[in-house]
């Protein structure tokens, strides 16, 4: 049986299975975030106060293509460890679902949208668009050579708010400095969170990672002041932008949703972690993107 090729719809389908499409769920309410912000406190050069469509609009082609350029790269890399592992055995490219072939035409589909909307953005964000795409290509080599590849993934996440920023103003920002780590740490965290089933077949394989090497009662803790960590860079991030009550009431919603993810998860109980790494992140990405979308309107954020 010959494998599917890029343009049959089945193939189509499976790939967008493979990079998990629905997750960018997770990148791009704080895109949103940091775009909308910047239209209302600077505007770049146009009017500050005034939602630029179009801007917003590349801007999540940018990130969804980036996204699924870094999931395609991360599955192709990791084929070979995800058929030894029983948790990952059954994803597209270890049973065959996917091809090689397919998936490096996806991902490099993925990569050209990218530039190509970076370049529709500004000069700068088509400078530094392969500075972005680097660490999506470290993020899972990263597991090979350190024992903290979580830190690799938080930086390449980091990048989203900060990129985003940029497509709006053209220029740097410390306020969208603060979200991206904000963003790149809570990631980083939650990502030690999801590592901790694998500690058994990563030992086993040689594979790196907090709970791998120290643990997972220690990941956990990691992950615990990660979050910490995030609440106090959103604060921080509220104040260099003069956020009103509803960002600083999304905050609060944030607060406890962290308390909750860690409430799920114990050293000796992981049976409701993909409740606590997909529902309860999915959950506070979105939440906080209202609350902040509706403190800038409030202040003075049009279409």
């Amino acid at each position: 049986m010959t494998a599917p090729t890029a343009t049959e719809p089945g193939a189509v389908r499976s790939f967008l299975r493979l990079v998990m499409i629905e997750h960018s769920v997770f990148a791009l309410p704080f895109a949103y975030t940091a775009t909308l912000t910047a239209m209302l406190v600077d505007g770049g050069d146009r009017p500050a106060g005034r939602v630029d469509w179009w801007t917003l609009l590349l801007v999540t082609a940018a990130m969804v293509a980036l996204r699924t350029f870094a999931m395609a790269a991360n599955r192709i890399i990791d084929r070979e460890i995800d058929a030894r592992n029983p948790r990952t055995a059954g994803r597209e490219l270890v049973t065959g679902a996917v091809s090689v072939r397919t998936a490096w035409t996806g991902a490099l589909i993925a990569l050209a949208v990218f530039f190509a909307a970076a370049a529709l953005l500004n000069p700068l964000c088509l400078l530094l668009s392969p500075v972005a795409a680097v660490p999506m290509v470290v993020y899972p080599y990263g597991k090979r050579f350190t024992t903290y590849p979580h830190a690799i993934l938080g930086l390449a996440q980091a990048i989203g708010p900060v990129g985003a920023w940029l497509a709006v103003t053209g220029a740097w920002s410390w306020p969208a400095v603060v979200l991206g780590l904000a963003v790149g740490i809570w990631i980083g965290g939650f990502d030690l969170i999801f590592a901790c089933q694998d500690v058994a077949a990563d030992r086993a394989q040689g594979v790196r990672s907090v709970p791998a090497r120290f643990g997972v009662a220690a990941a956990l803790y990691g992950a615990r002041a990660c979050h910490a960590v995030t609440l106090g860079l959103l604060v921080w991030f509220a104040i260099l932008t003069g956020a009103g009550g509803f960002f600083w009431a999304g905050l609060a919603v944030v607060a406890v949703s962290f308390g909750y993810e860690h409430r799920l998860v114990r050293p000796d109980d992981l049976s409701r972690l993909n409740r606590a790494f997909f529902t309860v992140n999915g959950f506070v990405g979105i939440s906080l993107f209202v609350f902040a979308l509706l403190d800038l309107i409030v202040r003075g954020l049009r279409g």
